[in-house]
């Protein structure tokens, strides 16, 4: 029987790396009776972190499902729950989980309060509208600061967050918390915290909690106008009035619920699994999905979060797999029955749902059908990849698909024997299918194959993966990073033509382009496609080049974009704009203007000023007082900038701007400086102009 919609919680966990994303999920797997004891991250026996690399590295590399029940008022809840990476090169995971999730919780450490990786999901949460809970975890970290963490929540996310619990004592002193809403304190008893017992309010605490309850019923007053009177009138409104506009006010996204606990002291978990039932959204609080008619990509639709509408759900992941691919849907709308079948709108192929799992990390558990609201893996699935919608044949709609980040570094890698070379080929398409943000190609002019990812360990892990788990023999090249070119003026009147005459029929395009520097804001206000970061438009009036030969110069100029014109990167942020141009009645053909279009651009981008952008790197390290000159020092050497240092006694958070070609080892020579003390997180910001000096150097390395 399929669960009540508005008893389901579709929720992930995302943090900052270390801030004890997994130690949570570990927790609420115990106590919603999903596992009989607690694994734990440090001895390499957590659940969610099932793969070796995993275990060993103590960090989430890949984000894991699984689904559990809770009671709540009397009421069993189904908590669908994604535990997601922190690490910043597997950011693609939390993308993913964050566009089918209907809520999240944002861990936060309780010493370090908002960190890097903090404010990078935060941002990705925004993207994708996810309402979301504030966990400050670690409160029993010798430092850790409730007061402190929940202003950074303000100060550096600009969230509106509104402080519902309050911790009893800090450090080895954390017993419990306080439930600011009802004036209740809650401390956790037994040998795993399972016994939950409430008490009166500390004395020494009243003061503190009367301010903090205070300032709470402020900001609730503030999202209701009804509440706003009655506080305006000095009359405190009820718990349940609070509760009510506090959901509503999570819901729309205008507050952030925030709570406090040390999930490896077992305080505060079930608390938190409360709030995620009491205020997070079910999936019919969410906006009907929309997308688009696959026969009129004009044509807006939606579909309703009801059973018994017409089949929709989104892949958002898939997961290779010895018995058969997994492939991980979100069902928006409608019911799937395990051996349906099902139509993928965007490539036209039809799809055979064979088998549909409930999972629990590795593990599966067969169903007979899952409906709207659910999150499932299905067998079967032969053609459809992380994006694509899987829908009714006969009512198609193709849904929003998700936003995957450039690779910014890469590697060559070749294969030792003929054997591991067939075999690399197979192993590499295995591995792009499951992860979006991978990328790799055969450079034919020096037979090397290319793999591009989000960083250093993201290709690391790779390497792994085909040496360990695909038994594949490798050779690893220098990492290299992906440079873009880029023009800085305009070039007018710039022919390409074609011409080839080997007897009989011959070959010829003729078509005249301008070039000039573009932008995605000047694409949106054109309304032009800016795919792949290049625009095109066709200016030509008279027909000089017959309608269907412009599609034609089109692709022809993205595919010469795309390898690259000045030193073999790809070319981005530019408008090609078609002018004019010529054909023969009989030599004329695609093929031919589609050269015409490569030639033209080719002989353009040298006449624009051509130029190399490099990817830039935003770096915060956390050092010692005592090493902070040798840090800056350092950085500076590596053409870094100095963004802002933050005072964190006894350490400091240096925040930098650095070009990726000088980051890499850094975290080896970090450690050499400041003794191991220092540590650093890394993120993509954006591509900027290199010197002319070094742009020199790139174009001869490319050429040798």
């Amino acid at each position: 029987m399929a669960a009540d919609l508005s008893h389901i919680r579709n929720f992930g966990i995302c943090a900052h790396i270390d801030a004890g994303k997994t130690t949570v999920s570990e927790r609420i797997l115990y106590y919603t009776g999903k596992n009989y004891k607690i694994g734990e991250v440090h001895e390499g026996t957590a659940t969610m972190d099932f793969l070796q690399e995993e275990q060993e590295r103590g960090i989430t590399i890949q984000s894991a499902a699984t689904t559990c029940p809770w009671t709540f008022k009397g009421r069993e809840f189904k908590l669908n729950l994604i535990d997601t990476p922190g690490h910043v090169d597997f950011t693609i995971e939390v993308e993913r989980s964050l566009r089918v999730l209907d809520g999240a919780c944002a861990v936060f450490d309780g010493k370090e309060g908002v960190e890097a990786q903090s404010e990078t999901v935060w941002r990705q949460a925004d993207r994708y509208k996810v309402p979301r809970l504030c966990f400050v975890n670690k409160m029993d970290k010798i430092g850790a600061s409730f007061d402190f963490s929940f202003g950074t929540i303000k100060s550096r996310l600009g969230a509106n967050g509104i402080a519902i619990q309050y911790p009893i004592g800090t450090g080895h002193e954390h017993k419990g918390i306080v439930d600011l809403l009802t004036r209740r304190a809650y401390f956790f008893e037994g040998e795993k915290g399972e016994k939950v017992i409430e008490r009166d309010v500390p004395d020494d605490m009243k003061e503190t909690i009367e301010k903090w309850r205070h300032d709470m019923i402020e900001k609730v007053s503030e999202l209701d106008d009804g509440l706003m009177e009655k506080y305006l009138h000095g009359t405190e409104p009820t718990v349940d009035e609070l509760k009510a506009a506090l959901r509503k006010g999570t819901v729309s996204r205008q507050c952030y619920p925030v709570l406090c606990g040390a999930a490896l002291r077992n305080i505060g978990v079930q608390m938190l699994l409360d709030c995620v039932c009491e205020y997070l959204p079910s999936p019919t609080e969410k906006p009907e999905v929309t997308g688009t008619d696959p026969r009129d990509k004009d044509t807006a639709l939606s579909r309703p979060h009801d059973p018994k509408a017409p089949f929709a759900a989104l892949v958002f992941k898939v997961v290779s797999d010895q018995h058969g691919d997994l492939t991980y849907i979100r069902v928006y709308s409608g019911t799937l029955t395990k051996g349906s079948r099902v139509i993928n709108p965007g490539n036209g192929k039809k799809e055979n749902a064979s088998r549909i799992f409930e999972m629990h990390a590795q593990n599966r558990i067969p169903l007979d059908e899952t409906s709207a609201g659910n999150i499932v893996a299905v067998v079967g699935i032969k053609d459809s990849y992380t994006g694509d919608t899987l829908c009714d044949a006969d009512d198609p709609i193709i849904l929003e698909r998700m936003f995957f980040p450039e690779p910014v570094i890469a590697m060559s890698i070749e294969p030792k024997t003929q054997d591991d070379k067939r075999k690399l080929s197979e192993a590499l398409g295995v591995i792009r299918r499951e992860d979006p943000s991978f990328r790799s190609n055969f450079n034919e002019e020096t037979g090397q194959t290319i793999i591009a990812g989000m960083g250093e360990l993201h290709l690391e892990i790779i390497k792994n993966k085909l040496v360990r788990d695909m038994k594949i023999n490798v050779n690893v090249g220098k990492p290299k990073v992906s440079y873009r070119e880029a023009i800085s003026k305009t070039a007018e009147d710039v022919r390409g033509l074609f011409k080839k005459q080997t007897g009989g029929r011959g070959k010829f395009g003729d078509c005249t382009i301008n070039i000039e520097p573009f932008s995605a804001a000047q694409a949106e206000e054109a309304e032009l496609d800016f795919t792949d970061q290049v625009a095109f438009e066709n200016a030509i009036t008279g027909g000089s080049i017959p309608k269907e030969f412009i599609p034609s110069v089109e692709y022809g100029v993205r595919q010469a974009a795309k390898s690259g014109v000045y030193a073999g990167y790809p070319l981005i942020n530019i408008k090609v704009t078609l002018t004019d141009g010529s054909f023969h009645a009989v030599d004329s053909d695609q093929l031919s203007f589609e050269q015409a279009g490569r030639i033209a651009l080719q002989e353009a981008v040298p006449k624009a000023g051509p130029t190399l952008l490099e990817p830039i790197m935003k770096v915060v390290v956390t050092v010692p007082n005592d090493y902070l000159g040798n840090v800056t020092g350092d950085m500076m050497s590596r053409r870094g900038m100095i963004i802002d240092t933050e005072d964190r006694d006894p350490v400091k958070l240096v925040t930098c701007e650095v070009p990726l070609s000088e980051m890499f080892g850094y975290t080896t020579s970090l450690r050499g400086m400041s003794q191991g003390r220092a540590s650093n997180t890394m993120e993509f910001l954006e591509y900027r102009p290199m010197p002319a000096s070094l742009i020199k150097a790139v174009r001869e390395e490319e050429t040798k």
